[in-house]
């Protein structure tokens, strides 16, 4: 855990779904400055994420999208020494305490302690849990009508330190699955933006294009994530054998 939560920069990330160390390991060396390693839409395990974060550990933010708001997997997924998680589908205040309560340690949540990876398995006990509550960095996912809806409330919850908008699901619940740029999707996330803004809360986003990339920096996003591992790598070789063929 290297993080000290302070933001004074957009951060750009990218996200890691395959378990293979190589590509943990070649995220680590391109200068992101975080990476959303994922739980949710992929089949890396805890085991394989916890290799991945040994890897990158010191040379990137590792930000883990937890499976689902679990309480369980919350407490085991910050034992594996990661910078931070981001929590799916968080629709109210409550869901967004319970975030808080599930990372947090006593008094300020009820985190169960245990000596594992975080913990240097006992050696920095002492150190890791007098500083995790400061330093761990809890993200939840603004991705559902309801949260946009509830998104004042939300960003009144003391413990999250930023919202991270999901777009696809987002338009999703909105019975406009995957038109992002349905001028009533485009309204909800400029809504949760403005009010992250107004509210002083860091804030998230995916995008692919270097332009939106460029108007996102330049109008507030904190953190920018752009890319994930196995779409570039079919990008890649696509166009690669697609070139080699046309020739």
């Amino acid at each position: 855990m290297t993080t000290e939560k302070t933001f004074k920069y957009p951060m750009i990330g990218t996200l890691l779904s395959i378990s293979a160390p190589q590509v943990a390991e070649i995220i680590a060396m391109s200068r992101f400055d975080w990476v959303f390693i994922d739980m949710e839409h992929s089949a890396m395990s805890l085991e394989s994420v916890q290799n991945a974060i040994q890897i990158m550990e010191g040379k990137i933010l590792t930000i883990v999208r937890v499976p689902w708001n679990d309480e369980v997997w919350i407490k085991r997924i910050l034992d594996t020494g990661c910078d931070g998680i981001i929590v799916p589908m968080v629709n109210s205040a409550d869901e967004a305490r319970k975030v808080v309560q599930a990372s947090k340690y006593p008094p300020e949540g009820r985190r169960s302690v245990g000596l594992a990876r975080a913990h240097k398995y006992g050696a920095s006990f002492k150190e890791y849990v007098e500083n995790a509550n400061r330093d761990l960095v809890i993200m939840i996912q603004c991705e559902h009508k309801d949260a946009v809806k509830n998104i004042d409330d939300i960003l009144k919850v003391k413990g999250i330190d930023s919202v991270f908008i999901g777009p696809y699901d987002l338009s999703a619940s909105m019975s406009l699955t995957g038109q992002i740029s349905n001028p009533d999707v485009q309204a909800a996330i400029g809504s949760v933006k403005e009010k992250c803004r107004k509210a002083g809360m860091p804030y998230g986003i995916y995008s692919s294009d270097t332009d939106d990339m460029i108007s996102e920096i330049n109008t507030g996003c904190t953190f920018l994530l752009t890319g994930v591992d196995a779409n570039m790598l079919l990008n890649s070789y696509s166009d690669l054998i697609r070139k080699l063929k046309k020739s």
